[in-house]
């Protein structure tokens, strides 16, 4: 078991985090006309090219630079896991599968899909929370 502890949790950091992603979707989709799908930008941004690439890769400089100055700000981050490091990677690697099995991940289906009341986001967010659910059952109950 590996245990990271840092600073207590604030709700209001999670209010910031979640009014600062759906200012992103909402600037992105009116600024370019584009979905803020992180594993499609992702994919994009090693596939791309010219102009097409570049946002993207600004987009995920963003997700990155937005970490480094929370805990720079807050003296902190709590990340706690009661699995190891190995179990991590392979969850990681399922997740990959998932976004490409799914067309999409929880960002694009589950914050800019949602909101946008695509059917398609609705089934593939319904599809996460089940399979959220029954793992983390499997995992802590059984």
């Amino acid at each position: 078991m590996e245990t990271w502890t840092t600073t207590p949790f604030e709700p209001l950091d999670g209010l910031a985090g979640g009014l600062l992603i759906g200012s992103s979707v909402v600037l992105l989709l009116y600024t370019l006309g584009r979905i803020a799908g992180i594993s499609g930008i992702a994919a994009g941004a090693m596939t791309q090219q010219g102009s097409e690439r570049y946002w993207r890769l600004a987009f995920l400089a963003g997700i990155v630079l937005s970490a480094v100055l929370y805990i720079a700000f807050t003296g902190g981050m709590q990340v706690q896991t009661q699995m190891g490091s190995a179990w991590l990677v392979v969850a990681g690697l399922l997740v990959g599968f998932g976004t490409r099995l799914g067309c999409g991940c929880t960002s694009g289906h589950g914050v800019a899909g949602l909101s946008r009341l695509s059917p398609r986001s609705i089934v593939a967010t319904l599809t996460f929370m089940g399979a959220a659910i029954i793992t983390t059952t499997i995992i802590r109950h059984l």
